[in-house]
């Protein structure tokens, strides 16, 4: 596992490095989505950006930087959102789990993922259904 060092996030906004970023901002930093980061929220308890008014999301630095760790682990190390959560608790990549395999049951996948992902393998089974029909027709 590389160090925290490679996890610094540069803006080009001209803003202070120490000033708050909207999830915006730290979605256009990292070329992630900001749909992605909400989610993020939701399965990292330690990301816990300030929320103003109407929701609206303030990342302080040291957010940026976890969520800098948290898209090292899983999108360019291949930790699953568990394992990323277990090595962000100090269990380090032994206690990692790994992502599935490209071929194993996407069900497996599923499970890791929790409950959004769930339905959208139902709605997957649904089309997969519709289309085998169309095709026997």
């Amino acid at each position: 596992m590389s160090g925290a060092g490679s996890d610094i996030v540069r803006f080009t906004d001209g803003k202070d490095p120490d000033a708050m970023r909207t999830i915006g901002e730290v979605a256009d930093a990292l070329g992630l989505k900001t749909h992605i980061l909400r989610y993020w929220e939701d399965q990292f308890p330690t990301l816990n950006p300030l929320k103003r008014s109407g929701g609206r999301r303030l990342y302080r630095p040291e957010d940026v930087a976890l969520v800098a760790r948290i898209d090292r682990l899983v999108n360019r190390e291949g930790y699953t959102l568990k394992g990323a959560r277990m090595a962000l608790a100090g269990g380090g990549s032994a206690a990692a789990v790994p992502a599935p395999e490209p071929n194993a049951p996407l069900s497996e996948a599923v499970h890791d993922a929790g409950g959004e992902a769930a339905e959208i393998l139902d709605r997957l089974r649904g089309i997969r259904n519709r289309l085998a029909s169309a095709l026997q027709a």
